[in-house]
């Protein structure tokens, strides 16, 4: 039996391609232009898994076949069963990521539906603090930053969508070559509302990098 082994990430960049190629089938007359569209689509969905067994292949082929949007819906829908949940995690392991932050606001991890997410966020709106978390190698690593509101709609530096961002500046672990005492900032524009960021994230290496930068 085929285990889990789609990330939310990659579900959505297979679901952004679904949405392109059933628009083509929608707009487009010409069909070696529509069959050109549904082989690129093929190709960048299995790029995303260097190493898949034929049951895994098999199921993420049938784009190949779809027309419809239902026949889009059901391939979709299908595919949400070999999805891999993002680990259950408590306030407590929340707390330990953060051990400096006193009076830390937590998540209201009971009305969030933690296991079709990317990265934990949220944003504490009295301190202009903003928390992520995310599961690396079997545990979990937290970053904490400071957020600037602009009140308007730019792209994100994670998921690439236009939305409401605001600068998020974190500090670095990694020493200046400056000065011994002074911490170098990472910051990135990133979405207010974590939620319809991790719905809409098809690439992970941004995020990863933010990390890597800030806990280096």
């Amino acid at each position: 039996m085929t285990q889990p082994f789609i990330r939310n990430h990659q579900y959505n960049f297979i679901k952004k391609q679904a949405d392109h190629v059933l628009r083509t089938h929608n707009t487009v007359s010409d069909p070696k232009v529509v069959e050109a569209v549904i082989f690129l689509a093929e190709s960048k969905i299995l790029e995303q898994f260097p190493e898949l067994s034929k049951e895994q292949k098999e199921l993420l082929q049938p784009i190949t076949t779809c027309k419809t949007s239902q026949d889009f819906a059901e391939y979709l829908n299908r595919l949400s069963e070999y999805t891999i949940d993002f680990p259950a995690i408590t306030e407590a392991q929340i707390k330990k990521l953060f051990p400096k932050t006193k009076k830390l606001k937590l998540p209201d991890l009971a009305n969030m539906e933690i296991s079709k997410l990317t990265y934990l966020g949220w944003i504490d709106i009295a301190t202009n603090k903003i928390y992520f978390v995310y599961p690396e190698n079997g545990k979990f690593i937290g970053v904490e930053g400071k957020f600037t509101p602009g009140n308007k709609k730019n792209l994100c530096s994670l998921c690439h969508g236009h939305e409401e961002v605001a600068l998020v500046t974190a500090i670095s672990k990694a020493k200046s070559s400056l000065s011994p005492d002074y911490y170098k900032a990472v910051g990135n524009y990133m979405c207010v509302d974590a939620e319809k960021c991790n719905k809409r994230i098809t690439d992970v290496s941004q995020l990863e990098d933010f990390f890597q930068r800030v806990l280096v």
